[in-house]
């Protein structure tokens, strides 16, 4: 089966949009990153589909890029609520599927959202959560919350688990583990 290769349009390629728009086209996704900062811009050119310098609260500049043609947008300014609120707008204005906007705080997370923005996240807040969680069950590895009742972690081989088959463990009996895969 192939895999469905969709686009995405990142405005602002600071650390975390950079970081966003290189892991996607890394996934074979098109990716169109925009800044208004030509020194971004050149460092990011060689690693995604397109780069273009840009202001995102320009309105006929971004009309220019054809936005209603991609799948999904990511909203990573810094630094500018303006054109972040701009961003968000001008992405649901055109009719994208997926709007996710970066907040630095949960007062611009309610005007993300407010907007129509379909995710909005807070990076610092989530990776401090994470990794707390992490520490707090001490033998995982990674841990993403699924649910309020269900996690999937990646777990360290503990000594005593070695040599024995899944069925000798007996994980979801002794430990209330479902095994979904064994690397």
């Amino acid at each position: 089966m192939k895999k469905q290769e969709r686009s995405y349009v990142i405005f602002g390629i600071s650390k975390f949009g950079r970081s966003v728009a290189e892991e996607l086209t890394a996934a074979g996704m098109n990716v169109l990153a925009v800044d208004k900062d030509e020194e971004r811009v050149a460092q990011v050119a060689d690693s995604v589909t397109m780069a273009v310098v840009g202001d995102v609260t320009d309105q006929k500049e971004m009309a220019a890029l054809g936005l209603s043609n991609f799948d999904g947008a990511i909203v990573a300014t810094t630094g500018d609520l303006s054109a972040s609120v701009m961003g968000v707008i001008l992405a649901k204005e055109a009719g994208i599927p997926l709007v996710l906007a970066k907040a630095s705080d949960d007062m611009q997370a309610k005007v993300f959202r407010r907007l129509g923005a379909d995710r909005v996240i807070i990076p610092e807040k989530e990776a401090g959560a994470r990794v707390a969680r992490t520490l707090v069950m001490g033998h995982f590895m990674d841990l993403v919350e699924l649910s309020d009742r269900i996690r999937l972690a990646e777990v360290a081989l503990r000594p005593e688990w070695e040599g024995k088959s899944l069925r000798e463990l007996d994980l979801r009996g002794k430990n209330h583990l479902n095994v979904a895969a064994v690397r």
